[in-house]
């Protein structure tokens, strides 16, 4: 017999400063499957200033990446628990964002997604007590299971982008329909942003988010 409990534990998170009343854009972005948020955050550092704020959360499971020792990843879900899962990091999330925003109140919102990262980036914002100006979904897709009312009323306001490379492995041709057919039902129009590369972030990319 399963039972469940509640519990407070600690969960961390990275940023590139303080946070204040003279920050113009805030990112939140979130890292793909087998990342940590500290490593995460560095790959942004070209939009780093005094008025730009980046915050990179954290996947609540962390694992080593091959065997029992070395290096370390973490995990946003798996198929086990998934829906306790996603509670869970929705709830921690919020809580990340309002300790951020409180403080940045003239800020721009941005939420960037990588990989596994665009779903979480997606669910988030779908279930969340939040508000995102623009949602960047980098090398991964919305997830299938959106509830596409809330999400096509969550999604007016916001701006969608969705950056790749050309040469990207994980985005078949499948996958890709797939985005577009999401999108389509979302009601959401998508401005691409292609790149030579392959699953990465790619700097000059980056630098054409900025306002």
């Amino acid at each position: 017999m399963q039972k469940d409990i509640l519990v407070n534990f600690k969960a961390r998170y990275f940023q590139s400063n303080e946070p204040s009343e003279h920050i113009k854009e805030v990112y939140f972005v979130c890292h793909g499957h087998g990342m940590l948020a500290y490593y995460f955050l560095k790959k942004f550092e070209v939009l780093f200033d005094e008025e730009t704020l980046i915050v990179a959360p954290e996947g609540l499971s962390r694992y080593y990446l091959d065997g029992f020792s070395g290096r370390v990843g973490a995990s946003w879900m798996t198929k086990e628990e998934r829906l306790t899962d996603i509670h869970n990091y929705v709830t921690y999330l919020d809580t990340v964002y309002h300790e951020i925003i409180s403080h940045c109140p003239n800020a721009r919102i941005s939420l960037l997604g990588f990989s596994q990262g665009s779903a979480t980036a997606s669910r988030w914002l779908m279930h969340g007590k939040n508000h995102f100006d623009r949602l960047i979904l980098w090398a991964g897709i919305f997830p299938p299971d959106l509830p596409f009312e809330l999400s096509e009323h969550k999604l007016r306001k916001t701006e969608v982008r969705f950056a790749y490379g050309k040469n990207d492995p994980y985005l078949s041709e499948q996958t890709m329909k797939e985005l577009r057919d999401i999108a389509a039902k979302l009601g959401v129009k998508l401005h691409e942003m292609i790149f030579d590369g392959a699953h990465e972030i790619d700097r000059d990319t980056l630098l054409k988010l900025k306002y």
